[in-house]
């Protein structure tokens, strides 16, 4: 039995069902905690009944933690849920004796094979992160952090709780979305892990946390049209960061700001199937809930209804940005998926 936890709202509850989704499809025997960070996305799980699932209620999450509460209340919405982060894992171990790993899963992650070989590597260690592994050209990212919070393993045993607790005091006393002081979000503590904790294990296998900000230093490959490899070694999860929709069909991975090639392997056997996922989802769940699969509010012909705009000048910034889109499109910078 493997252990994860992870958590959204609403609006990311459609990729919090696609992560479930591959998960039922590569790891056979796992449950998912998911802290529902509204009263939404709590509803819609409680009305799914989803085997494996147990979902945490925002107010059963913060009963009885006084300073996780009193943090709620000077930072936003999105900061807010980074400040939860650590204190997730925490609460999984709390309520749940028989878990003795937990690992944590940003809620826009989708396997394409088994994780097995990530535990196995991680062996007996007390914790296992992931390095972005940026690229030449986007080295200057790493003021955000060397290590990405997508997945992170915990050991129920003195370092692994050691690890926690400390991360937990650190965002509890700042965790914002900026950087400041060599901080940023929870995330850039994890910097020093390797050497402030002991029984760190960074891993290393190159199909794991697959990402735009790391795609180009590797040769996808795909074997007779089956799972995806990265330099030789299978795909186990990819991570999907700024993934946005530009119109009814299109969507902006975001590959230009990475300086992402985009080839057909990549639009094809990784991004297509995880659209067609979230939105499989998003009709199962479209009777009794207002999330949106992927937020609309980048679409960029549509101009503000508080700008005073002649419908003129409305119908031209749209056939531009359209005419836009389409030759991104044609480029192969933006992706084109029919009944999205």
């Amino acid at each position: 039995m493997v252990y994860f936890c992870t958590y959204f709202d609403k609006n990311y509850l459609p990729r919090g069902l696609a992560l479930y989704r591959s998960l039922q499809q590569h790891c056979p025997a796992f449950k998912l905690w998911v802290l529902c960070m509204d009263q939404e996305s709590y509803r819609v799980l409680g009305e799914l009944n989803l085997p494996e699932v147990h979902p945490i209620s925002l107010e059963a999450f913060e009963l009885n933690d006084d300073p996780l509460r009193a943090a709620k209340n000077n930072r936003s919405t999105i900061e807010y849920y980074f400040t939860c982060t650590p204190s997730l894992p925490l609460y999984v171990f709390a309520h749940s004796p028989e878990v003795d790993l937990i690992t944590y899963l940003d809620a826009d992650l989708f396997f394409f094979a088994s994780p097995e070989p990530l535990f196995v590597e991680m062996g007996a260690g007390a914790v296992a992160i992931t390095a972005h592994r940026f690229p030449r050209g986007l080295e200057d990212r790493k003021r955000y952090g060397i290590y990405n919070v997508g997945w992170l393993s915990f050991r129920r045993d003195e370092n692994g709780l050691a690890c926690l607790d400390w991360w937990r005091a650190r965002c509890l006393e700042w965790c914002y979305d900026r950087e400041e002081d060599g901080r940023f979000a929870d995330q850039k503590y994890l910097d020093d892990w390797p050497t402030r904790f002991e029984s760190v294990v960074v891993l290393q296998h190159k199909g794991a946390n697959l990402a735009p900000w790391n795609l180009s230093n590797y040769k996808l490959r795909r074997p007779n049209n089956q799972t995806v490899t990265v330099d030789h070694q299978p795909l186990i999860f990819f991570h999907f960061h700024a993934l946005k929709k530009a119109s009814r069909w299109i969507y902006d991975p975001s590959w230009l700001e990475y300086h992402v090639d985009p080839s057909r392997i990549l639009r094809t056997g990784i991004y297509a199937p995880y659209l067609r996922a979230v939105f499989s989802v998003s009709r199962q769940i479209a009777r009794f809930t207002t999330a949106r699969a992927i937020s609309n509010s980048s679409r960029a012909w549509r101009a503000d209804e508080s700008e005073a705009v002649s419908p003129l000048r409305r119908a031209v910034r749209r056939l531009r940005s359209l005419s836009s889109l389409a030759s991104d499109t044609i480029a192969g910078r933006l992706i084109f998926l029919p009944g999205g």
